[in-house]
């Protein structure tokens, strides 16, 4: 009975003792698994997983109570064996046979002779032998490209065409004038001047007898070297020919070409008198435009029946001088050339047209002696019929070289004079003062930087009392009140 108990309890040993043998295994090796695999047990193909599914699931027990780590193989190399089968399901391989087979789909075209019946290849047939019908459609008349298309086109090269041969002929039309008066009037300036058409390019005082082309319708001539006089301007201001617009605005508003002689006279061969004698029209504009004749003179009335000169207008400041210069000669010019003689304008204040006042402007405009003729060129350009007025324009200069003012004429034109300026000088009062404070205080600063460069701090102890002085002089004083208590 003892022996029958030890042996039970050594077979209890025994078993117990083969568990922890195989557990101490496992833990002194982890990757024992691992090494009884192969290679060949990775591949698994269609055969290896026919055998596995066709051997018993007794077998499969068997083998895995009698080693467990080849069970353990087996189970994963049944993983592998399953990932493989789902790559084989989801891979589809097109074979190239069945590459094109949807050319073969009757449905997939329609009127193709492998899809269509008797009737319709008979159709087909028939439409390729008579060929196909075109209709052409219908494009109007003016989408057509015809000479007609292009009247747009050829009406702007005409004009371009007419501006460019009307520019020429206008060009050279002026140009032919301006050559005509020089000619006719050549002899006469050379008689009066020494020098005749200075262009003040050449350094050597000669004359060039030759027009200045300021352009294309305004020509200029400088002479001088005359007694009396500084100088003599001639401009020749003729209608705008070389320019077709121009010519066609001139037939609603009619222009002629002008002749306008300007002779700056010396100071000491004019006194100080304003006259203009011009047409009604143009001493209208003329009073409205000029300085001189705005601030100095008055229209004087009933000039036709005074002085028998019809269709005229007499801007005059002194009544002597007016009565001085229209002597017989000149009433017998204006009458003879009244339709050439447009403004005859004298004056030792002519400063041009009537500038826009500005406050800043603390000088008037500087004024010169001028005798100012306008004349207006014959239509049929008769430069013979012009040539008298040129010979009054020097008997003009010759006239207000002799003429002299009375004391009485000279009294009021000085006093003329003084209203002027003492008029200029109330409108830029204000203006001139404060340009002198400012430089009254542009004084100071500079002072005031110089006695602070300079290191004796005396005189800059001077200067400041100097300073404070000078501002408690402009403070206001103030009246004191006493006031005795009750």
């Amino acid at each position: 009975m003892k022996l029958h108990i030890i042996f039970l309890i050594a077979a209890s040993l025994c078993l117990l003792h083969e568990p922890f043998a195989l557990a101490d295994n496992f833990e002194e090796n982890d990757f024992a698994e691992f090494e009884d695999f192969d290679e060949d047990e990775f591949i698994v193909g269609n055969a290896a997983s026919d055998q596995q599914s066709a051997g018993g699931v007794d077998s499969a027990a068997s083998l895995g109570k009698s080693n467990p780590n080849a069970n353990a193989a087996q189970d994963d190399s049944n993983d592998f064996a399953e990932i493989d089968d789902n790559d084989e399901d989801e891979a589809v391989v097109e074979d190239e046979e069945n590459e094109f087979e949807h050319f073969q789909d009757e449905e997939e075209f329609e009127g193709f002779p492998g899809t269509m019946n008797e009737q319709e290849e008979v159709k087909l047939v028939g439409y390729e032998k008579i060929g196909p019908k075109l209709t052409m459609a219908k494009v109007p008349m003016h989408f057509r490209t015809h000479w007609d298309s292009y009247w747009l086109e050829m009406l702007m090269l005409a004009g371009l065409l007419a501006y460019f041969a009307n520019y020429l002929f206008g060009n050279k039309k002026n140009s032919s004038i301006a050559n005509l008066w020089l000619t006719t009037h050549k002899t006469l300036l050379e008689d009066n001047f020494v020098l005749v058409g200075d262009d003040g390019k050449k350094e050597t005082e000669t004359s060039t007898l030759s027009f200045i082309k300021e352009s294309e319708s305004i020509y200029t001539l400088w002479c001088s070297g005359r007694t009396c006089c500084e100088g003599m301007l001639v401009e020749l201001k003729m209608i705008k020919r070389q320019d077709l617009v121009s010519l066609i605005a001139g037939i609603m508003k009619p222009v002629q070409d002008q002749l306008h002689i300007k002779v700056e006279m010396s100071p000491d061969s004019m006194d100080n008198f304003v006259f203009c004698i011009a047409s009604k029209k143009q001493a209208t504009k003329m009073f409205k435009e000029m300085n001189d004749l705005s601030k100095f003179c008055t229209l004087v009335n009933k000039t036709e029946e005074k002085y028998n000169i019809p269709g005229y207008s007499l801007l005059s400041e002194i009544a002597e001088a007016s009565s001085s210069l229209l002597d017989s000669r000149l009433i017998a010019a204006l009458n003879k050339y009244s339709h050439l003689i447009e403004y005859i304008h004298v004056s030792d204040q002519y400063s041009g047209p009537v500038q826009q006042e500005d406050p800043n402007t603390l000088k008037q405009p500087e004024v010169k002696r001028i005798l100012h003729c306008g004349f207006n060129m014959p239509a049929k350009i008769d430069m013979e019929e012009m040539k008298p007025l040129l010979v009054l324009v020097f008997y003009l200069m010759e006239r207000i070289k002799r003429f002299r003012l009375s004391k009485e004429g000279k009294s009021k034109s000085d006093k003329n004079r003084a209203r002027v300026e003492e008029e200029f000088m109330k409108n830029t009062h204000a203006a001139r003062a404060e340009a002198a404070a400012q430089r009254r205080e542009e004084k100071r600063k500079a002072e005031k930087e110089k006695v602070l460069a300079n290191d004796d701090p005396e005189k800059q102890r001077r200067w400041e009392e100097k300073e404070r002085k000078r501002l408690e002089k402009k403070r206001p004083k103030m009246k004191q009140l006493s006031i005795k208590a009750l």
